[in-house]
């Protein structure tokens, strides 16, 4: 494993990017892995075009899915579901920029299914509301 990688994830691990709740989100998606307990409560809020405006999340799991996540956070601005539907699981992994073996793929997808989960339940409420 690359070092510069192997830090890259701990450093998100340790100051994970865009890792609070925020205010003013439209969309809340829980997702889980009970395979290893990793959580995670993502926060979205979208334009009425539905792109995404802003993005936060509480993550309670391994140094994999943390960094999985907070990575993936920071791309999402701007993002619209159509966009987000075109990062494959393997786009998720590169982002990683470590080998991911067939145990810990759960821990490295839980970021974006649980956000394609929050996109999918969105689109079918047009109405934009909470989804507490």
């Amino acid at each position: 494993m690359d070092p510069l990688y192997q830090e890259n994830i701990l450093d998100h691990y340790r100051n994970p990017r865009n890792g609070k709740p925020i205010a003013n989100y439209q969309v809340k998606q829980l997702g889980s892995n009970p395979s290893c307990g990793d959580e995670l409560s993502l926060y979205l809020a979208h334009d009425d075009a539905g792109a995404i405006t802003d993005v936060g999340y509480d993550a309670a799991g391994c140094a994999i899915s943390t960094a999985g996540i907070s990575i993936l956070s920071e791309r999402l601005r701007g993002m619209t579901p159509e966009d987000v539907a075109k990062i494959a699981d393997a786009d998720v992994f590169g982002m990683l920029g470590v080998p991911i073996g067939p145990e810990r793929e759960k821990c490295a997808l839980l970021g974006i299914r649980t956000l394609r989960e929050a996109l999918a339940k969105d689109t079918v409420d047009r109405s934009w509301q909470n989804f507490d």
